[in-house]
């Protein structure tokens, strides 16, 4: 599925887009509150103020992603590998993280 097609099923209601694979897309500025990306491979898209609050990324591959600005308020990132993610100027006091991997620089 392609960004233009997953815009358009969002924009018809439908959220579950699970185990979409999404390597290197760019998202950014894009509101996808409530989205069901769980299982998704989003290796190096940019995700840069793009609204995901509400949505589950558990179990996403999230390498090399950019969250810079990122509203993840209520996300569920259970288990989803954000190795390598840039986690600038985000707040991830309400996301659930059990077992996530972190990046190097968020694990102090």
């Amino acid at each position: 599925m392609n960004i233009k097609e997953l815009l358009s099923r969002y924009g018809a209601g439908q959220r579950d887009f699970k185990n979409l694979n999404l390597i290197a897309a760019n998202l950014r500025n894009l509101n996808l509150s409530g989205i069901n990306l769980s299982g998704a491979n989003l290796t190096k898209a940019n995700l840069t103020r793009t609204n995901l609050s509400h949505a589950d990324l558990s179990q996403a591959t999230l390498v090399g992603v950019n969250l810079t600005e990122t509203n993840l308020t209520k996300a569920n990132l259970t288990s989803a590998d954000l190795s390598d993610t840039n986690l600038s100027q985000i707040d991830l006091s309400q996301t659930y993280m059990r077992g996530a991997i972190l990046p190097a620089q968020a694990k102090s």
